[in-house]
């Protein structure tokens, strides 16, 4: 087991920061032993002699010019006592670190700025802004690397190619983020196959306007530098299976991201009809699965971006994992969005989001793994950014009760605009202050009575709605949780239904749904009272 020693040297008696870093090397498995504050230079000579250190961390507070002067007597004994080839590293504020910088005596300096998972890498004998090959080129590697620290996620698409690619090597350069999600426009999401169908005034809207695959290589291309981060790019909207391939071939995709029911006439993204787009999904991510690429699905909190109830958006996170697994999918990751709809308290998001996951574990086993995605939701981030910035801290915290092994931080410019790269590494930049304060030692909200009992109606209610889905398809299928056509029909009849459907000639739309108490119900339009499953199903039955 390697070992560091620690100490403030000189007349400084500052030593939480020393403690702090001495702390989390044992957590990675070094021997520490601290020797605490106002170290004499002579007797830290002797110490680094005696103990025979791998690393020696030390630390200084005060003045940098008296700092300056003891790395210089430092240097001076570790000459003399033939200790030149010991590896030190050092801590303490801005001004100080650059004078220790200057001494040259120190492999690392330390100002205070750097996050917690930086620190962590150089333990490791890694750094945050890796050389090639230093970190996991998959998604998995990548967490196995990392984990508690989640990786950080962020999507990035400008309306020109030439910005977007400036902007993607100040990001990769910036080393503030381990997934580039690309952020194509429209245009390209639903019509990449189709240009003739494209609408010119609408070039660059929602993203990047990529014309050709030519535009994803230059991309990835652009992002080969700093921390070398994983790359992944939205899936179409139409012609899925032609973006899947395209994207693992140009990007190596590090995962696909595919609804199970979304993208085409129920949300008006593309004119596949409801059923067939299903089974085209289903089959999109069966071909993943036959690639080993890890899949999300994309599906819950689309039903919650519509006013869904809770109960109807566990459910629907249950059946696309259970959906994903069928298809042969390995890895799973499971996005989890917080703030959705809009007025959700943290407790009754944080009791949705624990039922989603327990139940989606229930699937988990030798041949399916999950991992956990937390993001914010981006309806509830303020135009006001000073306000959006404490929105997105707050929600990242909130989300932490997960546990995510991902984090997709969502910029706190996307309530007024498409996001800048400065802006981009500064919404990083909150969420690494969020994790340094929160990831080690943060209470345990899980344990929460009212958390605890609203998770559980969650799960009671949502598999109340499954074995309805079940029962009506028994006839009809093998595995009707599987069966494009029973999905579509339970859509169709309003098994799964919102109040966002309404007016649509291919759904439902009859349900109304109210927010009461932070959580979110189906209710009586005329009454406003709850309504449980069981009884809303028994009238759509007409019983």
């Amino acid at each position: 087991m390697k070992k560091i020693i620690g100490a403030a040297i000189g007349s400084c008696v500052h030593v939480a920061g020393l403690h702090h870093f001495l702390r989390l090397a044992e957590m990675e498995g070094y021997r520490t032993i601290t020797f605490g504050p106002a170290v004499p230079v002579k007797r830290l000579v002797r110490l680094i002699r005696d103990e025979k250190p791998d690393i020696t961390a030390l630390s200084y507070r005060l003045t940098p010019e008296t700092a300056a002067e003891l790395f210089a007597d430092l240097g001076s004994e570790m000459k003399k006592e033939g200790l030149g080839k010991t590896r030190m590293i050092f801590g303490g504020t801005a001004p100080v670190a650059e004078r220790a910088v200057k001494s040259g005596l120190f492999e690392k300096v330390f100002n205070g700025t750097e996050s917690v998972e930086s620190i962590r890498q150089y333990l490791r004998g890694t750094s945050i802004r890796a050389a090639k090959g230093s970190l996991s080129d998959t998604l998995i590697g990548r967490i196995e690397q990392k984990y508690p620290y989640p990786l950080l996620r962020h999507h990035f698409g400008r309306p020109e190619m030439e910005e977007t690619i400036e902007g993607v090597i100040k990001i990769s350069e910036a080393g503030v983020l381990d997934v580039l999600s690309i952020g194509p426009d429209q245009n390209a999401q639903e019509h990449f196959f189709h240009p003739e169908d494209m609408d010119p005034t609408q070039n660059g809207a929602g993203g990047v306007p990529l014309r050709k695959p030519e535009d994803l290589e230059a991309i990835f291309n652009s992002t080969r530098c700093g921390n070398y981060p994983l790359v992944r790019c939205y899936a179409g909207t139409r012609d899925l299976m032609k973006w899947a391939e395209m994207s693992v071939r140009t990007i190596d995709n590090a995962w696909g991201a595919i609804p199970l029911c979304w993208y085409n006439v129920i949300d008006g993204r593309s004119k596949r009809p409801l059923e067939e787009a299903i089974r085209e999904n289903q089959e999109v991510m069966h071909w993943y699965a036959l690639k080993g690429i890890p899949v999300e699905v994309n599906e819950s909190h689309q039903w919650s971006l519509r006013d869904a109830h809770d109960s109807l958006a566990v459910a629907m996170a249950y059946l696309a994992a259970y959906n994903a697994k069928q298809t042969g999918v390995r890895h799973y990751v499971s996005q989890y969005m917080f703030n959705n709809p809009p007025g959700t308290s943290a407790e009754m998001d944080i009791a949705k989001m624990l039922a989603k996951d327990e139940m989606i574990r229930e699937l988990d086993d030798n041949s399916f793994t999950v991992f956990r995605q937390v993001r914010a939701g981006l309806a509830h981030l303020s135009a006001d950014p000073s306000i959006a910035k404490g929105q997105l801290a707050a929600s990242a915290v909130i989300s932490m009760a997960l546990k995510p092994h991902i984090l997709h931080v969502v910029g706190f410019t996307e309530g007024d605009h498409a996001i800048c790269p400065h802006e981009l590494i500064q919404s990083c930049n909150i969420i690494h202050g969020v994790l340094h304060n929160t990831l080690y030692g943060l209470p345990d909200m899980t344990g929460n009575t009212i958390v605890r009992e609203r998770k559980e109606e969650l799960k009671n209610e949502a598999r109340i709605l499954l074995e309805e889905l079940r029962r009506r398809g028994k006839d009809k299928s093998d595995d009707p949780w599987s069966d494009a056509a029973v999905i579509a029909e339970a859509i169709k009849t309003g098994l799964f239904d919102t109040p966002h459907f309404q007016g649509n000639p291919h759904l439902c739309g009859t349900i109304t749904t109210n927010l009461i108490d932070g959580a979110w119900y189906a209710i009586d339009r005329n009454t406003g009272r709850r309504i449980i499953e069981e009884e809303r199903i028994k009238k759509l039955n007409g019983i």
